[in-house]
């Protein structure tokens, strides 16, 4: 079973590799099989170009030693490698808001996605900030889309993760979203439903149910066709903002994804999601301080 690079590997003399340009290692435990060397299992089960891997030096073991192309099958064993992908570059960069020796709160672009998924390795938000600022630990204690600009707040250090991860899975965090929308009416007012994942797609879809997908909604002002809205989730769920906007009728503007799919794999720079996570607060578990930051970008 592969594991993503935030895995913890235990304690002993186990040694996760450091990372590389802010990219941290995966991992993967070897199960039961009959292969003779490492290379025969990784051939067979992953679609990746082993051989020149293990020739850059990209495969290393528990102690964090180079492996070889010949190194034998061990039933048990950690092998650590480093994912490469053929990535476009990014031009927007993110902005550093706020730093200290236990947050690191960024501003992100448009298109850059939080952590290494699919296609998007190295040019992630994480990565980068790792590359960055040199902090090893560092790990997002919640996500945006990928398509969503604005603001991401990071736990520096391992021992305090689970505390702050904790605020966002018990909604003690106040955040604060504003998108351009076509001009809706009956505004203020609250949205309420249940959403679930499609099957076949990465759209969500509404079901019957109580709903775990709650936003206070205020229209701030109309600029010909279209409104700018000001949105208070209270929930997390899944792609929230943007569906539950489609659902009432109101897309949210350049939406790839609802009310119709557009190939999400296509990136318009001239067209971005017009959806903005402005503010965050929340009362720090660590410090016991009063957090607020708000987003520094401007609507484009």
């Amino acid at each position: 079973m592969a594991l993503g690079a935030g895995t913890s590997v235990g304690s002993g003399d186990r040694v996760r590799p450091p990372s590389r340009g802010g990219l941290g290692a995966s991992v993967v435990v070897l199960p039961s099989g009959n292969w003779s060397t490492i290379l025969d299992f990784l051939v067979e089960r992953f679609p990746y170009p082993w051989p020149e891997r293990f020739s850059r030096g990209e495969v290393l073991d528990e102690q964090g030693e180079v492996l070889s192309v010949d190194a034998p099958f061990q039933v048990g064993k950690r092998v650590y490698y480093f994912r490469n992908a053929e990535e476009s570059p990014i031009a927007a960069e993110e902005t550093v808001l706020f730093q200290d020796d236990h947050l690191v709160v960024a501003d992100k672009p448009h298109f850059l996605a939080v952590t290494p998924t699919g296609r998007h390795v190295r040019e992630t938000l994480l990565v980068r900030l790792k590359h960055r600022l040199g902090l090893e630990e560092l790990t997002p204690i919640h996500r945006i889309d990928r398509d969503t600009r604005g603001l991401v707040v990071f736990s520096v250090l391992a021992r305090e993760r689970s505390a702050y991860q904790a605020l966002f899975r018990d909604r003690k965090v106040k955040k604060v979203y504003e998108a351009w929308a076509p001009v809706g009416e009956g505004f203020p007012r609250e949205l309420r439903g249940r959403f679930m994942e499609r099957e076949d797609s990465i759209q969500m879809m509404a079901v019957p149910g109580d709903a775990n997908a709650i936003t206070w909604v205020e229209r701030v002002k109309v600029q010909e066709e279209r409104a700018l809205y000001r949105l208070f989730p209270s929930t997390g769920c899944k792609h929230q903002l943007r569906v539950q906007m489609a659902d009432a009728g109101l897309p949210i503007e350049n939406d790839r994804i609802y009310p119709t799919m557009r190939d999400p794999s296509v990136d318009d720079l001239d067209r971005p999601l017009q959806l903005w996570a402005k503010e965050i607060g929340f009362d720090d578990p660590v410090t016991a301080e009063e957090r607020y930051f708000r987003s520094g970008l401007a609507w484009t």
